[in-house]
C-alpha cells in the first residue's frame, strides 16, 4: 500500500492495470478510477459520476477491443511528475495486442492520479490521439 508517490508505486499501478485489463471486465478496470472521473478522448469529454457508470463505460471499450481481436495490452515510456505530495500526472504509451502479441493499435495517454487511502486512483485522463 503506497504512502507516497514514487516511480516504483506508479509503475506498479500500471502493471496492475495491465493485469486487470486482461480480464476484459469493466468493473475490474473501473476499480482503479475515482468518482467522478473525467475522460478526454477523440475531441470529446465524458464525466462518469459513479463507479457503476465508469464500469459500464470500460465494459463497452473492452468489448469493442475484444471484438477487434485484442487479447492483452502493454505500456511503455512511463513518465510522471508529482503535483504536490498526493497527486501526480503520469503519461504512458499503450499498445493493444492480439493473441500473437502483434500490435493492433497504440496511443499515448496521460493520467491525473491521486493517492487516497494508500491507493493510487485515476481521476482524469487525456488521450493523445493526434
Amino acid at each position: 500500500m503506497p504512502t507516497s508517490l514514487s516511480q516504483q508505486n506508479i509503475s506498479a499501478f500500471f502493471d496492475d492495470f495491465v493485469e486487470a485489463f486482461a480480464a476484459f471486465d469493466g468493473r475490474l478496470v473501473a476499480e482503479r478510477y475515482q468518482s467522478p472521473y473525467l475522460a478526454q478522448h477523440e475531441a470529446a469529454a465524458e464525466v462518469f459520476v459513479s463507479s457503476a457508470e465508469t464500469a459500464r463505460y470500460f465494459q463497452r471499450v473492452l468489448d469493442d477491443y475484444h471484438a477487434r481481436g485484442c487479447r492483452s495490452c502493454r505500456y511503455h515510456g512511463l513518465s510522471w511528475v508529482a503535483l504536490g505530495s498526493r497527486c501526480a500526472l503520469a503519461t504512458v504509451s499503450w499498445e493493444l495486442l492480439d493473441d500473437q502479441l502483434q500490435v493492433l493499435t497504440s496511443w499515448r495517454e496521460s493520467y491525473n492520479l491521486s493517492l487516497k487511502d494508500g491507493r493510487l486512483l485515476i481521476f482524469a485522463s487525456t488521450d493523445h490521439s493526434d
